[in-house]
């Protein structure tokens, strides 16, 4: 099509024109290109592993069928076959993606400067640090809606998630009410020590009040770097993981509507997400595992 021209200029389309309407990367393109006209490549020699690759493409294709996520990489469906005893690599899951157009579409990042620090704020114990921040959605009937949010940065599980028509101190201190019962089994002075709280520098997160009831409970808090959102990027991230997969494919009549909504996606999220660092395990699994640690340890 995109040497095909305009009736109205009579000029062709071009393929960049083309590739941004049907939303396609021009890169896409240029490979597919390459591949048709390369020699096919001679396969791996040796014993081709329990599943031929036409049963394991379908294999791979009900895998990302049953996802409830969107957009995972050949790692995270490699993982999903290896937890339902399908033995292969990922290397060969990978090959197998590209060649069947399955793969998830990428976009490439920018470059942006030298870093600020270079610390890290991911944790090795769960409950040592919670990232908490805010987004914001649309609704149908009532409009503009606040959603906030709190997130563990070592096992990445979303310890609670809240959503109000205003976005005020007192909302964002709902998701820490949420994670203090469900992490710390109570909720009283000083039940959570040893915790701390990274936020940016919103309004919501420095007000007195908030300030005042997470030092009650014992957490520590600690602001990122102004103008560095890096420093809160697990939360950062996860604003992203919550848009992809609930925010931008549904919509939602009501607050209330939105915020039922974002309570069962916080318990699909903590049972099925996969994490690479911890061995694509879900974040209700890392908690576990460290939970026996400690058990077995006492």
């Amino acid at each position: 099509m995109s040497q095909a021209a305009s009736a109205s200029t009579g000029k062709n389309y071009g393929l960049a024109l083309v590739c941004r309407v049907w939303a396609l990367s021009r890169s896409t393109v240029y490979w597919r290109r390459r591949r048709a006209v390369e020699a096919t490549a001679s396969k791996r020699r040796g014993p081709q592993g329990g599943h031929s690759d036409a049963v394991l493409v379908e294999r791979i294709k009900a895998e990302i069928r049953e996802s409830p996520f969107h957009g995972e990489g050949y790692r995270k469906v490699w993982a999903g076959l290896r937890d339902k005893g399908i033995r292969t690599s990922p290397a060969r899951t990978l090959r197998l993606m590209r060649e069947n157009a399955l793969s998830a579409y990428k976009r490439p990042g920018r470059p942006h400067g030298p870093k600020a620090h270079d610390g890290t704020i991911k944790t090795q114990r769960v409950d040592e640090m919670w990232g908490t921040d805010m987004t914001a959605t649309l609704t149908v009937v009532e409009g503009n809606a606040a959603i906030f949010f709190a997130i563990d940065h070592c096992s990445l599980e979303l310890v609670g998630i809240h959503a109000a028509k205003r976005g005020t101190r007192f909302e964002a201190l709902e998701p820490i009410r949420q994670g203090v019962r469900h992490s710390f089994g109570a909720f009283g002075q000083d039940v959570a020590r040893g915790l701390t709280s990274r936020h940016d520098h919103g309004s919501q997160f420095i007000a007195d009040d908030f300030q005042q009831e997470i030092a009650f409970l014992g957490i520590k808090d600690s602001a990122s770097y102004v103008r560095e959102p890096q420093g809160n990027g697990i939360a950062e991230r996860f604003v992203r993981i919550l848009k992809e997969n609930l925010l931008w494919i549904r919509s939602f009549q009501t607050v209330e509507e939105l915020r039922l909504a974002l309570l069962a996606f916080k318990e699909t999220y903590n049972r099925k997400w996969r994490i690479g660092r911890h061995g694509y395990r879900s974040p209700a699994q890392v908690r576990e595992k460290q939970k026996a640690e400690v058990a077995r340890a006492a």
